[in-house]
């Protein structure tokens, strides 16, 4: 698993959501996006991790 498939595809999410600055979901989605492209380095190296302990074995690609 790469850390920029979980990103594309928490971005897919985020732009399904109605842009309604007054949702949840929609402010939930906006700022984890935010955060995690700016925490990319970060991310990567927790994605490896996961990846190590099998986290994402079951995922069918």
């Amino acid at each position: 698993m790469k850390a920029e498939r979980l990103l594309a595809e928490l971005d897919r999410l985020r732009k399904d959501a109605p842009k309604d600055e007054s949702d949840l979901e929609y402010l939930t989605l906006f700022h984890v996006f935010c955060f995690v492209s700016y925490k990319m380095t970060d991310f990567r190296q927790y994605v490896q991790e996961q990846q190590d302990k099998g986290a994402f074995d079951k995922f069918a690609e």
